[in-house]
């Protein structure tokens, strides 16, 4: 299973962090800890980090806040007693003044006692969902990660934090689009319920087959993309901005909590 975990770890979000941990993954998450919260990253410097925390309320769809630490804290015990920020994600990106300089399985290395993790909700909690509701979802079927599309849709700025919001597309026939918004709609904590569907090019998507981020999921003659906000936005507002240093996740390797997908429904 060359970009998953092991079936006997997969169930546990401590087994799999600790498999992450150690290295013995470093693929996606996606399906790892089903039923379990999965978060994206984002961590700066102190003094970016207000702005930053402002940019996030100021717009809740792409960004919901699910965990945020103390500075100079790599644990995040709400989301996991033995969570370690800096090596609990399976690949990161680090940014500097805004440019993407390199892609690492751990980042003990580049710690500062002036970081502050923020850990957003991540729409893999609301797609469990929708395959315990028996909608498909075609990019897990291919053990593909989601594509990711930069809109023309501006978000709230905050600060030196500003752009235009990204969204990740999955294509379902209508009838399963109505249960889709049906189903997500309940995880307003995870991106709920969609932005836009069908007509890509009116958010400014031109070409469906070339994604900003990820690979190309096909849309069917019959079916309707449907697009949702995504976890991504902070990553386009971090290369406007420009902050010195800059932490991520690499799309599709996720933060993974204890918190329950039914709990997060709940809120």
């Amino acid at each position: 299973m060359p970009d998953s975990i092991q079936p006997t770890l997969s169930a546990d979000p401590r087994e799999a962090r600790r498999a992450i941990r150690a290295g013995r993954h470093t693929g996606t998450t996606a399906n790892v800890a089903p039923g379990y919260v999965q978060g994206n990253l984002a961590i700066l410097p102190a003094d970016w980090a207000a702005e930053f925390l402002r940019f996030c309320q100021l717009n809740p769809k792409p960004c919901p806040i699910i965990g945020l630490s103390e500075p100079g804290d790599p644990r995040l015990p709400n989301l996991g007693a033995d969570l370690d920020i800096r090596t609990d994600v399976p690949s990161y990106r680090v940014f500097r003044d805004g440019a993407l300089i390199q892609e690492v399985t751990d980042i003990t290395h580049l710690w500062r006692g002036d970081f502050v993790a923020f850990v957003l909700g991540c729409s893999f909690s609301f797609e469990s969902a929708l395959l315990d509701a028996g909608v498909p979802l075609r990019h897990i079927e291919r053990g593909d990660s989601v594509p990711m599309y930069l809109t023309n849709i501006p978000t709230a700025p905050a600060g030196r934090f500003a752009g235009d919001l990204v969204v990740s597309m999955r294509p379902f026939s209508p009838a399963n689009a109505i249960r889709a918004v049906q189903i997500t709609s309940r995880f307003p904590n995870v991106h709920g319920a969609p932005v836009h569907i069908g007509l890509p090019h009116l958010i400014g998507i031109d070409d469906i087959d070339t994604p900003w981020e990820g690979p190309a999921t096909e849309v069917r003659a019959d079916e309707l993309p449907v697009f949702w906000a995504c976890g991504v936005t902070p990553q386009a507002a971090i290369r406007r901005a420009k902050p010195p240093i800059a932490i991520t996740h690499n799309p599709g390797h996720m933060v993974i909590t204890d918190l329950r997908n039914a709990a997060i429904a709940a809120l």
